[in-house]
């Protein structure tokens, strides 16, 4: 069982920069894929961002490219979504996911667990 608790989110204006932290228990991390997606009122739950284990490899859903940057440290169980450039559209609550396989895709059914979720609002 692995658990997930993220951290970072908060209020920030347009064009501003938040980092997402997101904790894993467990002595497995380095072997799971990683994931952020977020969810904003009223919408489904969006891919965000995605890593392999080893951190070779990542993926961004469009609209964050060149914004957003995913990145993992497997000695310290975390994995990480620098956010710049933020834009009012991006406000939604972030949650971080974890997969157990070597690199996972967009879709929120391939992540086997979920964190709690962090609130990063992003005024005009």
């Amino acid at each position: 069982q692995v658990q997930l608790v993220e951290s970072g989110g908060g209020l920030v204006q347009a064009g501003g920069s938040l980092r997402l932290s997101c904790a894993a228990s467990g002595r497995t991390f380095s072997r799971y894929a990683m994931g952020w997606f977020r969810q904003a009122p009223g919408k489904e739950r969006d891919f965000v961002a995605a890593i392999s284990w080893s951190g070779g490899n990542t993926h961004y859903t469009d609209s964050v490219q060149g914004r957003f940057t995913i990145s993992r440290d497997n000695a310290k169980n975390t994995v990480y979504l620098q956010m710049n450039s933020l834009k009012p559209e991006d406000t939604a609550t972030y949650y971080c996911a974890g997969a157990r396989t070597v690199a996972a895709g967009i879709l929120a059914s391939a992540y086997d667990y979920w964190g709690q979720g962090t609130q990063v609002t992003v005024s005009s």
